[in-house]
């Protein structure tokens, strides 16, 4: 009796031996499944989380007006007779994923007679002073519907009492005179002019940006010249 009794003991001793590790085994084949499952979901959040916006992977565009070797704005102060009489100006605009970049000096009209006068009708002008009126362009765009690959260009225009011819030449880097000529012509259109209020000193701006489109104006006096801009 106790010799089957004893035997009874042993074989329950051995078996807890047994079972209790492969329950502990079970139990840490579930944590270290449940780990990995964590870090799995983890991982898709973060990836999800990182997805970039298309629109921010452009690189903003160095300022225009910034000298590459500026280290610091400069404290020299100016006399006022020798401001320049057309100040230099930047306008930088995003469509989409592509970025466009106008640098110009802002003639005044200080009550002249602008077109027609001023700026004579049917010549060729670069609507700026200085250094010739740019354009850049980091993609390929279209310009009221005409194709114009990325790049920089000089712009210049042929004013006209009901209609205006705009050129964009391949010429990027010119003095606001002479104009670089025919052959440097990467575009040209017609565009009509619209009347708007006084506008003092000339001016590029954007007045409508919406998806892929945009409209840039340049307005002078009282004449407004639009530009149809449309992105990839």
């Amino acid at each position: 009796m106790v010799a089957g009794t004893l035997t009874t003991l042993a074989v329950s001793w051995h078996s807890s031996d047994l079972v209790a590790p492969a329950v502990v085994y079970l139990i840490a084949e579930k944590e270290t499944a449940m780990r990995a499952v964590l870090l799995l979901i983890a991982a898709l959040l973060l990836v999800s989380a990182c997805e970039r916006d298309p629109g921010r992977d452009v690189v903003p565009m160095r300022d225009p007006l910034r000298a590459e070797s500026a280290a610091a704005p400069p404290t020299e102060i100016i006399p006022l007779e020798k401001v320049s009489k057309s100040q230099a100006a930047a306008v930088s605009q995003r469509i989409a994923n592509t970025e466009i970049t106008i640098t110009y000096s802002r003639p005044v009209a200080r009550g002249r007679e602008l077109f027609g006068a001023l700026v004579p009708f049917d010549q060729v002008w670069n609507p700026g002073a200085d250094q010739a009126t740019a354009i850049a362009f980091t993609r390929d765009v279209h310009i009221n519907d005409q194709p114009l690959a990325a790049g920089k260009y000089s712009l210049w225009a042929i004013p006209r009492r009901d209609n205006w011819t705009l050129i964009f030449s391949r010429a990027g880097d010119v003095y606001h005179t002479p104009y670089p000529g025919e052959a440097q012509d990467a575009l040209r259109l017609d565009v009509r002019p619209e009347t708007g209020p006084h506008m003092e000193a000339l001016s590029f701006y954007f007045p409508a940006v919406e998806g892929k489109e945009a409209t840039l104006r340049l307005h002078w006096g009282d004449v407004m010249v639009p530009i149809a801009i449309r992105v990839p």
